[in-house]
C-alpha cells in the first residue's frame, strides 16, 4: 500500500507583509530563502544523531497547546543550537514564550512570529534508554 514518508512542505498564509514575515524567519532563524521567496530544507543538512524524524499530530478542537496563537497550527522547527538561537532572538527583543526545555527526546523553546503565529524550537537528541531515565 502507498503510504505517506514524510512532510514536503509547510504553507501557511502570512497575516500582512509575506515577504516581510519570510525576511524575518530568514534573520531570526536562519531560513534559507531562496530566490522565488521559499526555502527548500534538506534532511542531510540536519546534523542532529536521528537522520531526521518529523513528528505529525491531529490536536483535539479544544487544545490550548497553540496558545496564546489563534491559528489552528504550530510548527515544530528543528535547530542544530538552540541556545545560540535563544540567545540571538533574545538580543533582537524577540519574546521567548516558553524554555529552553528539556526532554527526553531534545530541547524545545516557543516562541511567537510577527504574525502571532507559535513556533516551536526543537534541538533533537535520540530517545533511547539513557535519557528515558533522566
Amino acid at each position: 500500500m502507498a503510504k505517506v514518508t514524510g512532510i514536503g512542505g509547510v504553507f501557511f498564509k502570512s497575516k500582512g507583509d509575506h515577504a516581510a514575515l519570510a525576511a524575518w524567519y530568514q534573520k531570526h532563524l536562519g531560513m534559507p530563502l531562496e530566490p522565488w521567496g521559499g526555502a527548500a530544507l534538506r534532511w542531510p543538512d540536519d546534523r542532529a544523531e536521528d537522520k531526521g524524524v518529523t513528528a505529525w499530530h491531529v490536536a483535539k478542537p479544544d487544545t490550548k497547546w497553540f496558545a496564546p496563537s489563534d491559528a489552528p497550527f504550530m510548527i515544530n522547527y528543528r535547530v542544530d543550537d538552540l541556545g545560540e538561537i535563544l540567545a540571538n532572538l533574545r538580543a533582537a527583543g524577540v519574546e521567548i514564550l516558553k524554555g529552553p526545555e528539556s526532554h527526553e527526546n531534545g530541547k524545545f523553546a516557543w516562541i511567537v512570529d510577527p504574525d502571532g503565529n507559535k513556533v516551536e524550537l526543537w534541538e533533537p537528541k535520540i530517545w533511547d534508554e539513557k535519557n528515558k531515565a533522566g
